[in-house]
């Protein structure tokens, strides 16, 4: 009884978490918000916030560079850490410069702000062993 209650059956319960961490929220930022700021980055280029002063086309581009090629690779494990430090990043400058750290509200910043906690648990911990970075036999991450 107390293996089941400990789910000691699954010896890769920490690598499993992790897999399922990289493609619960790294699909859901490539399809549902990088993939369409892309197809339709002309219309969205001209009104996109410009958190960094840089240019609303630049800072589009920035976002669509966390949001699809990083998210990219966190759902294939390739460059875990590197591609949770860009999304991160680019879940860091929403968080703070578009939604100015408000939780709760209409410009509420919570989905920029779970994203971030999950991409800061990413980095720290790799992908794990159901990854490419663990199949091209580098680092765990």
């Amino acid at each position: 009884m107390k293996k089941i209650l400990q789910l000691q059956f699954l010896p890769t319960s920490a690598d499993l978490a992790l897999l399922l961490l990289r493609l619960w929220f790294g699909l859901p930022l490539l399809l549902l918000h990088g993939i369409p700021k892309l197809m339709d980055f002309r219309a969205e280029a001209g009104s996109f916030p410009d958190p960094l002063g840089v240019g609303s086309p630049i800072s589009l581009g920035l976002a669509i560079l966390g949001e699809v090629v990083c998210s990219s690779l966190l759902v294939l494990g390739l460059f875990t850490r590197l591609a949770a430090l860009g999304a991160g990043t680019t879940m860091a400058v929403a968080f703070w410069r578009v939604h100015h750290l408000t939780l709760r509200g209409e410009a509420s910043g919570e989905l920029a702000y779970v994203y971030l906690g999950v991409f800061v648990a990413l980095l720290l911990a790799g992908a794990g062993r159901f990854s490419l970075d663990a199949r091209s036999g580098g680092a765990k991450g």
